[in-house]
């Protein structure tokens, strides 16, 4: 068969399917049950809640609930919740350049919806009535406290094929308490409740704005008491936060944690900065732990690089490495300046 009759033979240019169309979306946003429980946490601290509670069974795959105290969703506004491309969190192409919210791209709950059986809760606190939507977006009354609870059950039952690659439920499991550690110690003023199979993994206290106390549930008491605090300013750039001496080294990366103005994150340029800090300070084969906060203008950094949102591009990626770079370099040296190259 010649090129021009294979060509012949593709189907017409189509709009997809809906369902389809969130079904592949899902594929980009949903890569395990820890990936829609950091969705959903996420939209939870974008709600403003001052609490947040967390049950999973069988590590998600039966069920993730994530109940908050947020602002809570509008009745009229359910049905969009769910609908594709829907969000609260900006309105035009120019609010791109200056977001500050964890999520926006409005992908995240049809995505959910349209993989596992769905049903969303809310109230407002000026409302006297619950209402809640399911998969078929049918809105019914409902009880409920002023804020919003997620229920996801059966995760992927709608595309099975999806479950052949999740791993054993203690993998998934730790997936997700890692994921919620992390969240919260970017979100110290939040208080953070975590069952699995209706067992307690953790309870995290609200701590204001000092990250301390959550730093030490989740990491212990040593790691502070031992580590160097960091606390650099320049122009529109604040780095804070500690660094582990390199005795207190791991043989995995998984006590590495910076967060962008409250949003982890995972970047080539920052992470060259601070193996730069430490130089050969670590023994091959080990890694630095370290829990950095950096303050940064949004308009600085761009966020919409990965439907994950954990990457970021930077509009000036040389001037924030060696920002941090040197930020470590005066911690580590107890210098009080030190020149930028």
């Amino acid at each position: 068969m010649d090129s021009m009759t294979k060509t012949a033979a593709l189907p017409r240019i189509h709009q997809l399917d809906t369902e389809v169309a969130n079904q592949i979306a899902a594929g980009e946003v949903i890569e395990r049950p820890a990936s829609v429980v950091k969705e959903l946490v996420e939209n939870s601290i974008d709600a403003a809640a001052t609490r947040i509670n967390i049950d999973v069974e069988r590590a998600g795959v039966s069920l993730i609930r994530v109940s908050d105290d947020g602002q809570g969703i509008h009745k009229d506004d359910l049905s969009l919740a769910l609908s594709p491309h829907a969000t609260s969190k900006l309105s035009v192409l120019s609010d791109l350049g200056q977001i500050v919210s964890l999520g926006f791209r409005g992908e995240a709950l049809p995505s959910i919806a349209s993989v596992s059986k769905f049903l969303l809760t809310s109230r407002l606190h000026t409302d006297d009535q619950a209402w809640c939507i399911n998969n078929e977006k049918k809105t019914m009354p409902a009880a409920h406290e002023q804020g919003t609870t997620v229920e996801i059950h059966d995760l992927f039952y709608s595309v099975p094929a999806r479950r052949k690659f999740l791993k054993s439920e203690r993998t998934e499991f730790l997936h997700i308490k890692a994921i919620l550690k992390a969240i919260a110690l970017g979100h110290s003023s939040i208080a953070f409740s975590f069952n699995h199979n209706q067992e307690k993994v953790f309870h995290f206290v609200a701590s204001g704005n000092n990250p301390e106390h959550r730093i030490n549930d989740i990491l212990g008491n040593s790691f502070i008491r031992d580590a160097i605090a960091i606390n650099h300013e320049r122009d529109d750039m604040v780095l804070q936060g500690w660094l582990g001496m390199p005795e207190q080294t791991r043989s995995h990366n998984d006590r590495q944690y910076f967060f962008i103005n409250g949003r982890l994150i995972q970047d080539k340029h920052i992470n060259h900065a601070i193996k730069l800090a430490y130089a050969d300070q670590i023994p091959t084969g080990r890694f630095a732990c370290y829990v950095l906060y950096l303050q940064i203008d949004p308009a600085r950094i761009d966020i919409n690089v990965h439907p994950a949102k954990s990457e970021v591009r930077f509009t000036d990626t040389r001037n924030v490495h060696d920002f941090i770079y040197a930020a470590l370099a005066v911690a580590f040296n107890g210098q009080k300046t030190l020149s930028y190259t």
